[in-house]
């Protein structure tokens, strides 16, 4: 009888994506959109102001997909149907989704959204336990997933590109730069437009390259601490610690876009007073204070600005209130307005995780 035990199972990240996931929720709320070019965004009203929150693959194919304004998607199909946002059936959906994936064997799970989230598990056969995880995902909830299957979190959340829709992809450091290499930076988790074009004016424009940049380059254009980032990223190294602190948010924000662009101050402040109300109705339920604060604008006919500050620690409704309209003093006087948003920031817990990753948006 051998005294050599057994090596332990390899630790693996699975990163779990729904496939159009909120148009797949409302097919199955409507069967009978199955097929068809489904786009779901604003009230469902492409005369109105609004973006596509989602689009079927259907209506992908026609070169719809998420942000893209409302009308311009019924333009480009104008046999699409076209729905509203109903937030509270893909949140039930999404927990459906998210308790399937916490009673997989051996699973911790970080929830990215409603529909993503990190895997981690101990296993010798991580391609068998994903395509067990997506078949009790599918026969508890009828949804679809992709798995990407990676050594760390960087390379499981670029694998599921490669594995959409319904299956799997396999990224480790084995075969990163041979599958990753040759791609635009842009491909990368975490590396959006505007990154992308400031590292080709640095002459790093594929994965490969950034992988070997030079760091003094990068720190000069990023930072100490995102340019060296950035390189890291353009390796796929990162870590792989999949990590279920439940998640905390940081701030609380609203914003709304107007049908007709607003000018005049008085109706500038007011709508700016009424998102915030609304803000800081969630901030109270969180019961944290605010310690930074952010305004967007977006002018006519489309250009966006963002101000923001930090302010000291306070539950006091009229100071934030106060602080928040000296944001709102920034706005260029006389100029239209076509979209108006409000965020707090608030303190967070010693313990908490605040959930954020490498995204493409955001404010």
């Amino acid at each position: 009888m051998s005294d050599i035990a057994a090596p332990a199972p390899r630790r693996w990240v699975l990163h779990v994506d729904l496939d159009q996931f909120i148009a797949a929720v409302e097919i199955l709320r409507n069967p009978e959109l199955a097929g068809k070019p489904v786009i779901v965004g604003g009230r469902g009203d492409p005369t109105e102001r609004a973006v596509v929150s989602t689009a079927s693959y259907e209506a992908r194919e026609f070169g719809v997909g998420s942000g893209m304004p409302l009308r311009i998607a019924a333009r480009k199909i104008p046999d699409a149907v076209i729905l509203p946002v109903d937030a509270p059936l893909y949140l039930a959906a999404s927990e459906e989704v998210m308790a399937t994936l916490r009673a997989q064997p051996g699973a911790v799970v970080q929830v990215l959204g409603w529909d993503e989230a990190f895997v981690g598990v101990e296993t010798d056969d991580p391609e068998g336990y994903a395509r067990r995880l997506q078949q009790d995902v599918l026969d508890r909830t009828r949804l679809h997933c992709s798995v990407g299957i990676g050594d760390n979190l960087v390379r499981a959340k670029n694998a599921t590109d490669f594995g959409k829709p319904r299956g799997t992809f396999h990224l480790t450091a084995d075969n990163w730069l041979e599958v990753m290499g040759h791609r635009p930076t842009i491909a990368l988790w975490g590396v959006g437009s505007k990154i992308s074009k400031r590292l080709a004016l640095l002459g790093v424009e594929t994965v490969s390259e950034l992988a070997v940049a030079d760091p003094d380059a990068l720190i000069r254009e990023f930072g100490p601490k995102m340019g060296l980032w950035y390189r890291q990223l353009g390796r796929g190294d990162g870590s792989n610690v999949v990590d279920d602190t439940p998640w905390v948010a940081r701030g609380h924000s609203k914003e709304t876009t107007f049908q007709v662009d607003i000018v005049e101050p008085d109706e500038i402040e007011a709508a700016a007073r009424r998102l915030l109300d609304e803000v800081l109705d969630e901030v109270a339920a969180d019961d944290r204070p605010v310690v930074g604060l952010g305004l967007k604008v977006r002018y006519a006919p489309f250009l966006t600005k963002t101000f923001t500050k930090k302010i000291p620690s306070t539950s006091d409704r009229e100071v934030v209130l106060a602080r928040t309209m000296e944001l709102v003093a920034k706005i260029e006087a006389g100029r239209p307005l076509r979209l108006l948003g409000v965020r707090a920031e608030m303190a967070m817990p010693d313990d908490a995780r605040d959930g954020r990753t490498p995204t493409r948006g955001g404010w």
